[in-house]
């Protein structure tokens, strides 16, 4: 109990200075703000024009589409993650002996760099977003089941860390873990169903990619957001949904220690 109360504060602690060092570039954040609305935007009339005078397409409605793209522009907001671009600076400049160093676990406290960065996010991101959503596009942007949808948000976060965390592990084979990032963000762009829910793409394709990551990231979240009661070609119901984003996670925080216990051997300080 008194280990799980020293973390919580470390925790805290390490979220509350990341808030306060990212308070001084709120404008990025405000800038970041006004893209969601732009992708919004563009986002509907590229789906007005494909939907043409068809009532549904790929089993969605319009309004369905529409609502399910203004939701995943909030998530975005809610779950960005940095977590790889660090760790590989850091190993490449060999600052990461300091955290080597440290009693705490750098992975622990990159997450808690996360919840901090994120809470700034949530107030001069999100917020100003949801409204812009609910109050100027009259979109219908609350969560149809609150309490599944935190719990969906909260394993995306959890995802979104620890895929880009063992991206960023990389690094300590290959001192960049650039490129490696730069594939793996253009496939989950399109596999993630940031561009296309995943709902439209062929039944087989959809069931391979229960297997990847990329679907935890964002579409289940979104679906479960928006509420729908049958989620991919296997027709998930959201808590079966959410218990596949449950394991998916747990098993990516599994990868991640496995691989950091491997990676931690190859580390040799260059550049400290």
């Amino acid at each position: 109990m008194n280990r799980l109360r020293h973390r919580l504060a470390v925790c805290r602690a390490v979220a509350f200075v990341t808030y306060k060092e990212w308070s001084a570039y709120r404008t990025h954040s405000l800038v970041s703000a006004f893209v969601g609305p732009v992708y919004f935007i563009v986002q509907y009339f590229i789906w007005t024009a494909v939907y043409g005078s068809s009532s549904t397409f790929g089993g969605m409605e319009l309004e369905q589409t529409i609502r399910y793209f203004g939701v995943s522009a909030l998530i975005g907001y809610l779950t960005m993650d940095f977590a790889d671009w660090n760790l590989q600076m850091l190993v490449r400049t060999g600052k990461f002996l300091i955290f080597a160093l440290r009693p705490v676990h750098h992975r622990f406290f990159a997450l808690s760099q996360k919840i901090g960065h994120r809470i700034l996010g949530f107030f001069f991101e999100f917020l100003p977003c949801f409204f812009v959503f609910m109050l100027l596009f009259r979109i219908d942007i609350v969560p149809a089941y609150t309490g599944w949808t935190l719990l969906s948000v909260a394993l995306t976060f959890l995802m979104q860390f620890y895929v880009n965390y063992c991206i960023g592990m990389t690094a300590f084979y290959f001192v960049q873990a650039r490129g490696i990032r730069t594939v793996y963000m253009l496939l989950a762009s399109v596999f993630s169903g940031a561009l296309i829910p995943i709902s439209f793409f062929p039944g087989a394709l959809q069931r391979v990619m229960m297997f990847l990551p990329f679907q935890y990231t964002n579409y289940i979240t979104a679906m479960v957001w928006t509420g729908s009661d049958s989620i991919g070609e296997l027709g998930l119901s959201i808590p079966q949904a959410v218990l596949c984003q449950a394991i998916a996670a747990a098993v990516t925080a599994l990868l991640s220690e496995v691989l950091y216990r491997a990676s931690i051997r190859r580390f040799t300080a260059v550049g400290a």
